[in-house]
């Protein structure tokens, strides 16, 4: 509505501008039929049964799968792979965290005591350290497949981004756990990776002070690394990952080639 001097008012301005991101392709991918968030939506039965049916909470299972869903074929399952070495890591990092102390130098001293004075130790630690590694592939794979498939294209392409999060948050996490047997490797890694951050435009230097803890490496880098690598960056990926499995039910089940 324009006021007195024939302009548009504010209010105007941000309704119109909410109107054009409600219609935009980008909000039809996060937000899909059936949902009050959508533009057009009508608060019909039919819209109300396309929330419950399209909710994966209520529905774990799709009602069809498609053919090339349950084909055997070389990228079989990268995913669900990817997915399942992300429970091993969880499980034998659990056992690693009784036997490891965050602190100089007992990180080094607790990963030479898992080789060679604990029951099954060597055993856990490569499984951990190996499973880290197959992770790293799995989701490049995944990623690979997805790109050269083109499902990243609509109207998946809201998963296509949650996925690129999880690829970086899966480097980041292997990457803070290489850091956390703090011997000359880890310690030039860290060196690397501050010097890395301290890059970051227009906020370089307080990444890097927040990574390294101060102006210099210490023991309480280690700290931060390791809080990063055994809570924050595993809750972070848990929640993404329920994300992008929501997704993928929302947007028709696993994707084909396009």
């Amino acid at each position: 509505m324009a006021n007195g001097n024939g302009k548009i008012g504010l209010v105007d301005r941000v309704r119109e501008a909410g109107s054009h991101i409600r219609t935009s392709q980008l909000w039809a991918s996060i937000f899909r039929p059936g949902s009050p968030l959508r533009s057009g939506y009508n608060d019909s039965p039919r819209n109300r049964s396309y929330v419950i049916m399209n909710n994966v909470l209520y529905h774990l299972h799709p009602v069809k799968v498609k053919r090339h869903g349950v084909r055997l074929s070389y990228t079989l399952c990268l995913g669900g792979l990817s997915f399942f070495l992300f429970i091993l890591l969880t499980i034998t990092g659990i056992f690693l965290m009784f036997y490891y102390r965050p602190t100089s130098p007992a990180a080094f001293e607790d990963i030479q005591a898992l080789s060679t004075n604990i029951a099954f130790g060597q055993l856990v630690r490569n499984m951990h350290r190996w499973g880290a590694h197959a992770m790293v592939l799995t989701v490049f794979l995944h990623m690979s497949r997805v790109f050269y498939h083109g499902a990243y294209k609509p109207p998946r392409e809201f998963n296509w981004v949650v996925g690129v999060v999880l690829l970086f948050l899966t480097l980041m996490l292997s990457f803070t756990g290489y850091l956390l047997p703090w011997d000359q490797l880890a310690l030039w890694a860290v060196t690397v990776g501050s010097n890395m951050a301290n890059y970051t435009p227009v906020i370089g230097d307080q990444v890097s002070f927040a990574l390294v803890g101060g102006v210099q490496i210490t023991p309480d880098t280690l700290l931060r690394w390791y809080v990063a690598h055994v809570l924050f960056l595993p809750f972070i990926i848990v929640i993404f990952m329920a994300v992008h499995f929501w997704r993928v039910r929302k947007d028709g089940g696993i994707s084909g080639p396009l």
